[in-house]
């Protein structure tokens, strides 16, 4: 590998230590419940003591199955342990399941699930999930649309490697199934209080009840607010607060022991601040120092942070007004300095209705799930992170606003043939969506100096005197600006470059006004699922699926830059004389950065594209014992194509051809996986243990960076044949590859672990070990037809994927013994997180590390008082770890590089009241 990490023996310590704890204790798994002879005679699982018997039943194969039975690799959390956790959205679940990692970046409906360290990398809505969401069984847009309060729920089951069979939508990397709590036939209801620092306060209340003798209602409500972790000291506020609700009701009919039917409607909106971002100091990522010559490819050498003044770009921003303690702070200081005026204010609406329909024919049984919801999202920006006003998105309906319509439609149709020797499965699934993307993308009102800067810095080194002046317009000081003036540098062509620099100098709050996306697709799919039972103890699993998918789009662009065509007239002849063409190229591409120009104003587009994919299974399970399962598959999953929503990608500014517009730059392919996994499961009523070793091998893997100044979609691949580092250089030509040597791009491969054990009445313990080795191929293009791979990811080659650490564990233990003989129990909880080191830029920059970790979770309290009643005081992040949930090129800084960084959440604490009859 070129750069991977040496510095891991902290995090595998800490790793091994966590699983020394859980042997001591005894071991864990987020997926078993184990048997305690303190269990009520109902033998549910409550919060006050663990499930009686060894049996979590599951729908991972879209039939109910014991998890130990199961030939796929699944981890099931049950509401006990969602709980105890303090789950209440996704993000909460990567301390429960190892190989899954859940985070956000500048807007929470960008979230973004990996699992085995595959997901989908970007904010781009135009990308599908690698690991979508379903919640029961509605499959959300994408799954930063599940990332708000989930409710009471049944269970959550995680589903690892593609999933390509069953219906649903398509993934290439897992899937996430999230079950809410259902009416119930005997009256019931709760209360929950919750109040923490950050004046964090947190109301849960629900009923459910009988409504006559075959329907049943329930209705759920949450209200959660707080305040934010960050201080805007510009504008005296925070930022990433909570100000949320969700409602959701539900009616269940049973007019028949044959026919069960399932209504649900629920609407949730969040009025929030989201998502600010500090400064990368090398105490953070010991590499985000000064490189020689600030080039961000090259491994850097010293000690100088690169947010010192050693670094010709951080004077300019002082120089502009930014706040230096902003570059000399910690990155975990949370005070910002935004713009003044600007802000994160976003507003989230999220609504829907399903029905399930539940209906035994006798010899069969149907399933269906018709669904529709709306998704809408806003979110402000002072998108360039300074307190220097370079770019952003005012607040309003097109503030980066997505909007979803989608209409699902799944029909499962079930039985058995043989005498039992096939248990067959055959259904369909469709889903219409239609998205709209709208952003008002803009200059701000000190981008032109910025700019200007930019350029004056790298003249700098050509010129007898010192060149960058903020204080002036076009950021020249008056000698320099003369020297430039008289000719001496630019010759006849001095006249085209100070025009084009003063105009471009002169760009204050321009761009963007108005850009509508729209993109309807439709995705049909077929498929079959059929278990063979050879004896009574070897099973063949067979699963195919035809899926098409079609897309169309069309989009419309407003935009008042003026500059960007004026410059184009000026400077574009000089792109044609080598000697001028870098300074050329540099006014002309900062003029006209990511497309942003009035030529595109009034300009409509519009393309569609359709495909077809096979996808499916193959399975081989033997049931070696009665409590021993071991099984070897194989998968393939798929991904579908699409849209980049982003006018940057239609061309590079400097040969940008409105009478020409080229859609294709826009599409990027679909992702497939080919997937081989063995394993064995070990299930007793006191302990289970589950291992799985996989290897999946990814073909157009998509990929979504942000090279500092635009957003990039690229399909990875790999070469067959040796490119002698041509992908690992500065050129967007070279590196290419024959199609016929095109191969896959990216590998993932490893090992997971799983297990729990019960060893005395009222303790429970799990524990979770992932290794997963996921990284990209040699010699890499960027197509499947062999285009060189962009430059800004020449560092990808034969390293790990981003977010992708190597080595994860999880463990959780429970105490909860009976005191005195009222039925009241104690409850003490912990769970842990240990993550091996990782990069968490897409493009693996040096300054974007992330050194290992361990978070962890308690509870402590007591509970079951009066039959009815409990009390608990919890904490989250209990050491206050601090780390990095992704880091990025600040906008506009390249070359003179640095990162900022959206971090993870600090120490939150609180007390907990229950109640419930």
């Amino acid at each position: 590998m070129t750069h991977r990490f040496a510095r891991v023996s902290k995090t595998r310590s800490s790793l091994f230590a966590i699983a020394l704890l859980g042997s001591g204790l005894a071991f864990p798994a987020f997926a078993q419940d184990v048997d305690d002879a303190s269990v009520e005679d109902d033998g549910q699982e409550t919060a006050e003591a663990p499930q009686a018997e060894n049996r979590i039943v599951i729908t991972a194969q879209g039939r109910q199955q014991e998890l130990a039975d199961v030939p796929v690799a699944v981890s099931a959390i049950n509401a006990a342990e969602l709980e105890r956790s303090g789950a209440t959205d996704i993000r909460e679940l990567n301390q429960v399941a190892p190989s899954l990692l859940v985070s956000s970046t500048g807007n929470e409906a960008n979230g973004s699930a990996r699992i085995r360290g595959i997901g989908t990398v970007g904010d781009n809505p135009g990308l599908e999930s690698s690991v979508p969401v379903f919640i029961d069984g509605v499959y959300r847009s994408r799954s930063g649309n599940a990332l708000s309060e989930l409710g009471p729920l049944d269970r959550i089951e995680i589903q690892r490697g593609p999933q390509g069979t069953l219906g649903g939508r398509n993934s290439t990397a897992g899937l996430i199934s999230i079950y809410t709590a259902q009416p119930e036939f005997t009256l019931g209801g709760y209360g929950a209080l919750t109040y923490g620092n950050y004046d964090a306060l947190r109301i849960e209340a629900g009923i459910t009840a009988p409504l006559g003798d075959t329907v049943a209602g329930r209705i759920d409500g949450i209200y959660f607010s707080r305040d934010g972790f960050y201080n805007d000291v510009v504008n005296n506020t925070d930022v990433n607060n909570r100000d949320r609700y969700l409602v959701r009701g539900q009616l269940l009919f049973e007019p028949s022991d044959d026919l069960s039917i399932r209504l649900v409607g629920d609407y949730s909106k969040k009025d929030e601040a989201c998502c600010a971002a500090t400064f990368v100091q090398p105490e953070v990522a010991p590499l985000a120092l000064v490189s020689p010559g600030l080039d961000p490819f090259t491994r850097p050498t010293g000690s100088t942070p690169l947010t010192s003044t050693a670094n010709p770009i951080i004077p300019i921003l002082i120089g502009l007004g930014n706040d230096p303690r902003a570059f000399t702070q910690s990155t975990y200081n949370r005070d910002i300095y935004v713009t003044p005026g600007r802000t994160y204010e976003g507003d989230t609406e999220d609504y829907g209705v399903s029905a399930e329909i539940n209906y035994n024919l006798g010899n069969a049984s149907l399933t269906s799930i018709t669904a529709y919801r709306e998704y809408s999202n806003t979110q402000a920006s002072d998108t360039d992170y300074t307190q220097v006003d370079i770019l952003y998105r005012a607040p309003g309906e097109f503030a980066g606003a997505r909007e979803f319509a989608t209409f699902t439609q799944e029909v499962r149709l079930q039985g058995t043939a043989f005498d039992g020797v096939l248990d067959w499965l055959v259904g369909g699934y469709y889903a219409n969506e239609k998205l709209q993307t709208r952003d008002n993308l803009r200059f701000g009102d000190d981008y032109g100096t910025f700019v200007a800067c930019r350029l004056a810095i790298a003249l700098d080194p050509a010129l007898p005197v010192t060149v960058p002046d903020p204080s002036q317009q076009n950021c020249f000081s008056p000698t320099a600006f003369a020297i430039l003036n008289s000719g001496a540098v630019f010759g006849a062509a001095t006249p085209a470059i100070v025009a084009g620099l003063n105009n471009l100098a002169s760009i204050s709050d321009a761009g963007g006004t108005g850009d509508i996306y729209n993109q309807t697709s439709d995705n049909f799919a077929l498929f079959t699922h059929n278990i063979f039972h050879v004896t009574d103890r070897f099973d063949i699993t067979l699963g195919l699926r035809y899926t098409s998918e079609s897309k169309d789009f069309d989009a419309s662009f407003g935009n008042d830059n003026t500059v960007c065509p004026t410059n184009r007239a000026i400077v574009g002849p000089l792109l044609a004389v080598p000697a001028l063409a870098g300074f050329a190229g540099g006014i002309l591409a900062l003029s006209c950065q990511g497309n942003s120009t009035s030529e595109l104003d009034g300009v409509t587009i519009a393309d569609s594209r359709d495909e077809d994919q096979f996808t499916g299974t193959a399975i081989l399970s033997y049931k070696a014992l009665d409590d021993l399962l071991i099984y070897g598959s194989y998968s393939r999953g798929y991904k579908a194509g699409g849209f980049n929503l982003d006018r940057s990608a239609l061309s590079n500014p400097l040969t940008l051809n409105v009478a020409n517009l080229n859609t294709a730059n826009l599409q990027f392919d679909a992702e497939t996986v080919n997937s081989y996994e063995v394993g064995f499961k070990y299930a007793i009523p006191k302990f289970s243990l589950s291992v799985a070793a996989f290897h999946q091998e990814f073909s157009d893997f998509q990929l979504n960076t942000f090279n500092g100044s635009v957003f990039l979609v690229q399909n990875i691949n790999g070469c067959e044949t040796d490119l002698q580092g041509a992908d690992r250089d500065a050129s967007a030509t070279t590196g290419a590859c024959a199609a016929d040597q095109v191969k896959n791009g990216v590998v993932a491969q490893g090992v997971e672990i799983e297990a729990a054990i019960s060893p005395v009445r009222d303790v429970r313990a799990s524990l979770g070990i992932t290794y997963s080795d996921t990284s990209y191929e040699d010699h890499l293009v960027g197509s499947n037809t062999g285009e060189p791979l962009d430059p800004a990811l020449r560092l990808l080659p034969d390293d790990n994927l981003s977010n992708a650490p190597e080595l994860i564990g999880t463990m959780s233990f429970t105490w909860t013994p009976e005191i005195g003989d009222s039925g009241m129990r104690g409850l003490f909880y912990l769970n842990a997180r240990a993550v091996d080191d990782y990069n968490t830029g897409s493009d693996l920059l040096y300054g974007k590390e992330q050194d290992g970790y361990v978070v962890v979770n308690g509870r402590i309290g007591l509970t079951n008082i009066g039959g009815a009643f409990s009390i608990e005081g919890w904490v989250q992040n209990l050491f206050d770890e601090q780390y990095t949930q992704v880091a990025f090129n600040t906008p506009f800084v390249a070359p003179q590089q640095t990162y900022s960084a959206f971090l993870a959440e600090p120490r939150t604490f609180g007390v907990t009241l229950r109640g419930k009859f």
